[in-house]
């Protein structure tokens, strides 16, 4: 039986009829589905569940559509296996519905779990927490995407959107240097950015607040801050706190480089880690400008490269991004979910 035949095996199934049913919404390139079935198997009757759903995700459809698939079949959690595209691609179909979250980690960032300290590279302690776990509300970032032509089209990403050096530069630094020496090997990728001379010309506003003019080498508007190698591209932020936490770097010089450098590489990489670190961590530097607020409106002079959760979204002349506070519900293991 093919794993088409089995998925629609699946759907067809009543959850009314058997109590709770979870789906599995899966990337087959980054999982190893029958090890991922039978661990779900083993949980899910320890936990009195009905048999799970499966939708497989594509290259056409990173999630949306298998998610609405398993919230027509009535489905009370989406356990999401695949890297932070696949994760926002799900969030951003259930979002308003009333399902639970539960991740597994595959591939290289998972940077929505890393800020919600859940453990990588553990299949059956994931599968355990998704049906054993609590559950945290946390926000979901929403974004309003203005392209050339004037067409308008809206996502919700959960870790970072930006212009410039963004986050998916930093996040896709080379994973052996990451494995080896932690939070220096993004210091390669800081090295590409000193050849880069592009500038934004911007204006934007937040909140309530007046209009401003300006240019800048890179802006990234955050849900959470933390990169992979414990790096604290925002070192406030909270996924649960309803803010967005942007970053504007506004280079002039290449000692003002070497400033954010330290102040993100140094600082809020390492200093950050400990009380007495966190007690010697300078004054904000002019080339590394952080806000907070609820509501960021951007508009750019000329198209330019969007980047949403380190996955490629086309050219953009502005955007509006929005926090929803605890919009989305995730599961996360019973010890951690205070």
């Amino acid at each position: 039986m093919s794993d088409l035949e089995v998925v629609a095996d699946d759907v067809a199934t009543e959850p009314s009829a058997v109590g709770r049913v979870a789906a599995v919404v899966f990337n087959p390139i980054k999982v190893d589905l029958e090890a991922i079935k039978a661990a779900v198997k083993i949980e899910e009757a320890a936990a009195g569940w009905g048999r799970t759903l499966w939708f497989e995700t594509s290259e056409e459809d990173p999630g949306q559509g298998p998610a609405a698939q398993a919230l027509a079949a009535g489905v009370s959690m989406i356990v999401v296996a695949g890297g932070d595209g696949t994760v926002r691609a799900v969030a951003e179909a259930v979002r308003g519905h009333d399902v639970v979250l539960a991740l597994l980690p595959s591939g290289t960032g998972n940077l929505l779990a890393r800020n919600l300290d859940l453990t990588l590279d553990d299949l059956k302690g994931s599968i355990h927490s998704a049906f054993t776990g609590e559950d945290r509300k946390i926000d979901l970032a929403m974004v309003d995407v203005r392209r050339a032509d004037s067409r308008t089209d809206t996502h919700a990403y959960l870790v970072m959107a930006g212009f410039g050096l963004d986050a998916k530069m930093l996040a896709n630094t080379d994973d052996e240097l990451k494995a080896k020496i932690g939070w220096l090997a993004y210091v390669k990728a800081i090295g590409l950015a000193l050849r880069d001379k592009n500038q934004l010309h911007l204006r934007c506003t937040l909140d309530d607040g007046p209009a401003r003019s300006l240019r800048a080498h890179t802006v990234i508007v955050g849900n959470c801050g933390s990169l992979q190698g414990n790096v604290q591209l925002f070192p406030d932020a909270v996924v649960d706190d309803g803010l967005l936490d942007i970053v504007l770097l506004r280079p002039e010089t290449l000692f003002s480089w070497f400033q954010i450098v330290g102040k993100i590489m140094w600082e809020n990489g390492v200093l950050s880690r400990t009380r007495a670190g966190r007690s010697v961590r300078t004054k904000d530097v002019r080339a590394l400008t952080y806000l907070t607020g609820r509501r960021f409106v951007l508009t750019l002079k000329g198209p330019e490269k969007l980047e949403i959760d380190g996955d490629e979204f086309g050219e953009a002349i502005a955007i509006r991004t929005w926090v929803e506070p605890g919009a989305l519900t995730v599961r996360v293991p019973l010890e951690s979910a205070e």
